[in-house]
């Protein structure tokens, strides 16, 4: 009964369209979907929102659904935004909240913001012809594990031990997995695949790898890791004064010791801004999902001479960032 009841809401909603919106003298709506709301990301939408004209309370009402962190919140949340009859629905967080927000809506614009494939996640057809009605921004860290793992061998040569930090209740853990397993074969290191879903988790973790003398270890691309689990990661790194590699400077800046990746903040600005040319009339099939053209690698040198870590200076001089 539940279920027809949803379909019979869903339905509803997407008869409601911009379109129809446009005789009203009412201002649009854009629903956030998200998995957790840092106060990074929601300064990335707003910016890309007011670029493409829009600002929230002047001429845009924003109606936020986020779960803190906890997937198994998302299913509800997305019904309840369906209800509320936005135009267009921000989806960020992981695959997950945009992967429900299409199942229940096909004529509801979705713009996505993340880090995984969106072709191999069943969001789009295709990176340059999206189709449908979702389309988005992605920063393709995932597919940044490899290159991660040869920096951190940079900073400690001599590791054999190392750990990759996964969380089993995402959706982009198996495929890093694969990457690491295969990565550490080449650079003839042993890989500990530690699980970490929750806050606790990662003190488990890092006293799993206190117990494995684990000499470095590598922070997989999740939004667990990004949005709620960096600051206990970073401070139990220095704790335990175990070097890793992160997947974004906010974590650096947040106190972790040192990270390769394209700048996740212009990935929800640029998302943003395509949610605002959407609610303009614009067609999600007709915006290609944007991909990272630059990527950054940043070194907090004041945490390494913290913990007696000696940063090679080829490095340092490759570095695009140093925090001194």
């Amino acid at each position: 009964m539940r279920r027809r009841k949803f379909i019979t809401l869903a339905g509803g909603t997407a008869a409601w369209s911009i379109a129809a919106r446009a005789g009203q003298a009412t201002m649009p709506v854009m629903g956030l979907l998200a998995l957790a709301r840092p106060a990074w990301v929601m300064n990335a939408i707003h910016a890309g929102l007011k670029e493409a004209g829009y600002e929230d309370g002047r001429n845009l009402t924003i109606v936020e659904r986020s779960a803190n962190g906890q997937f198994d919140r998302l299913p509800a949340l997305a019904d309840n935004l369906i209800r509320s009859r936005v135009d267009a629905i921000f989806a960020t967080g992981s695959p997950v909240p945009a992967r429900l927000a299409k199942a229940a809506t096909t004529t509801i614009p979705i713009v996505f913001a993340y880090g995984g494939d969106p072709v191999a996640d069943g969001l789009v057809d295709s990176l340059n012809h999206p189709g449908g009605n979702v389309t988005g921004a992605t920063f393709i860290g995932a597919a940044l594990l490899a290159k991660r793992m040869e920096i951190i061998k940079e900073i400690v040569p001599r590791a054999t031990e190392v750990a990759l930090l996964v969380n089993p209740q995402g959706t982009l853990a198996e495929r890093q997995i694969e990457e690491g397993k295969a990565a550490a074969r080449a650079l003839e290191q042993h890989l500990h695949v530690l699980n970490t879903s929750t806050i606790s988790d990662v003190d488990v973790a890092f006293e799993a790898m206190a117990q494995l003398k684990i000499q470095a270890f590598i922070v997989s691309t999740d939004p667990f890791f990004g949005f709620v689990g960096g600051d206990r990661i970073s401070s139990q790194a220095l704790h335990y004064k175990i070097p890793g590699i992160y997947t974004g400077r906010e974590e650096v800046d947040a106190g972790g010791l040192i990270s390769y990746g394209p700048d996740k903040t212009d990935t929800w600005r640029q998302a943003a801004v395509y949610a605002g040319r959407i609610l303009k009339g614009e067609k999600p099939s007709d915006l290609p999902v944007m991909q990272p053209t630059k990527f950054e690698l940043v070194i907090n040198l004041k945490l390494a001479n913290e913990i007696g870590l000696t940063i090679p200076p080829t490095l340092l001089s490759r570095a695009d960032t140093v925090i001194e």
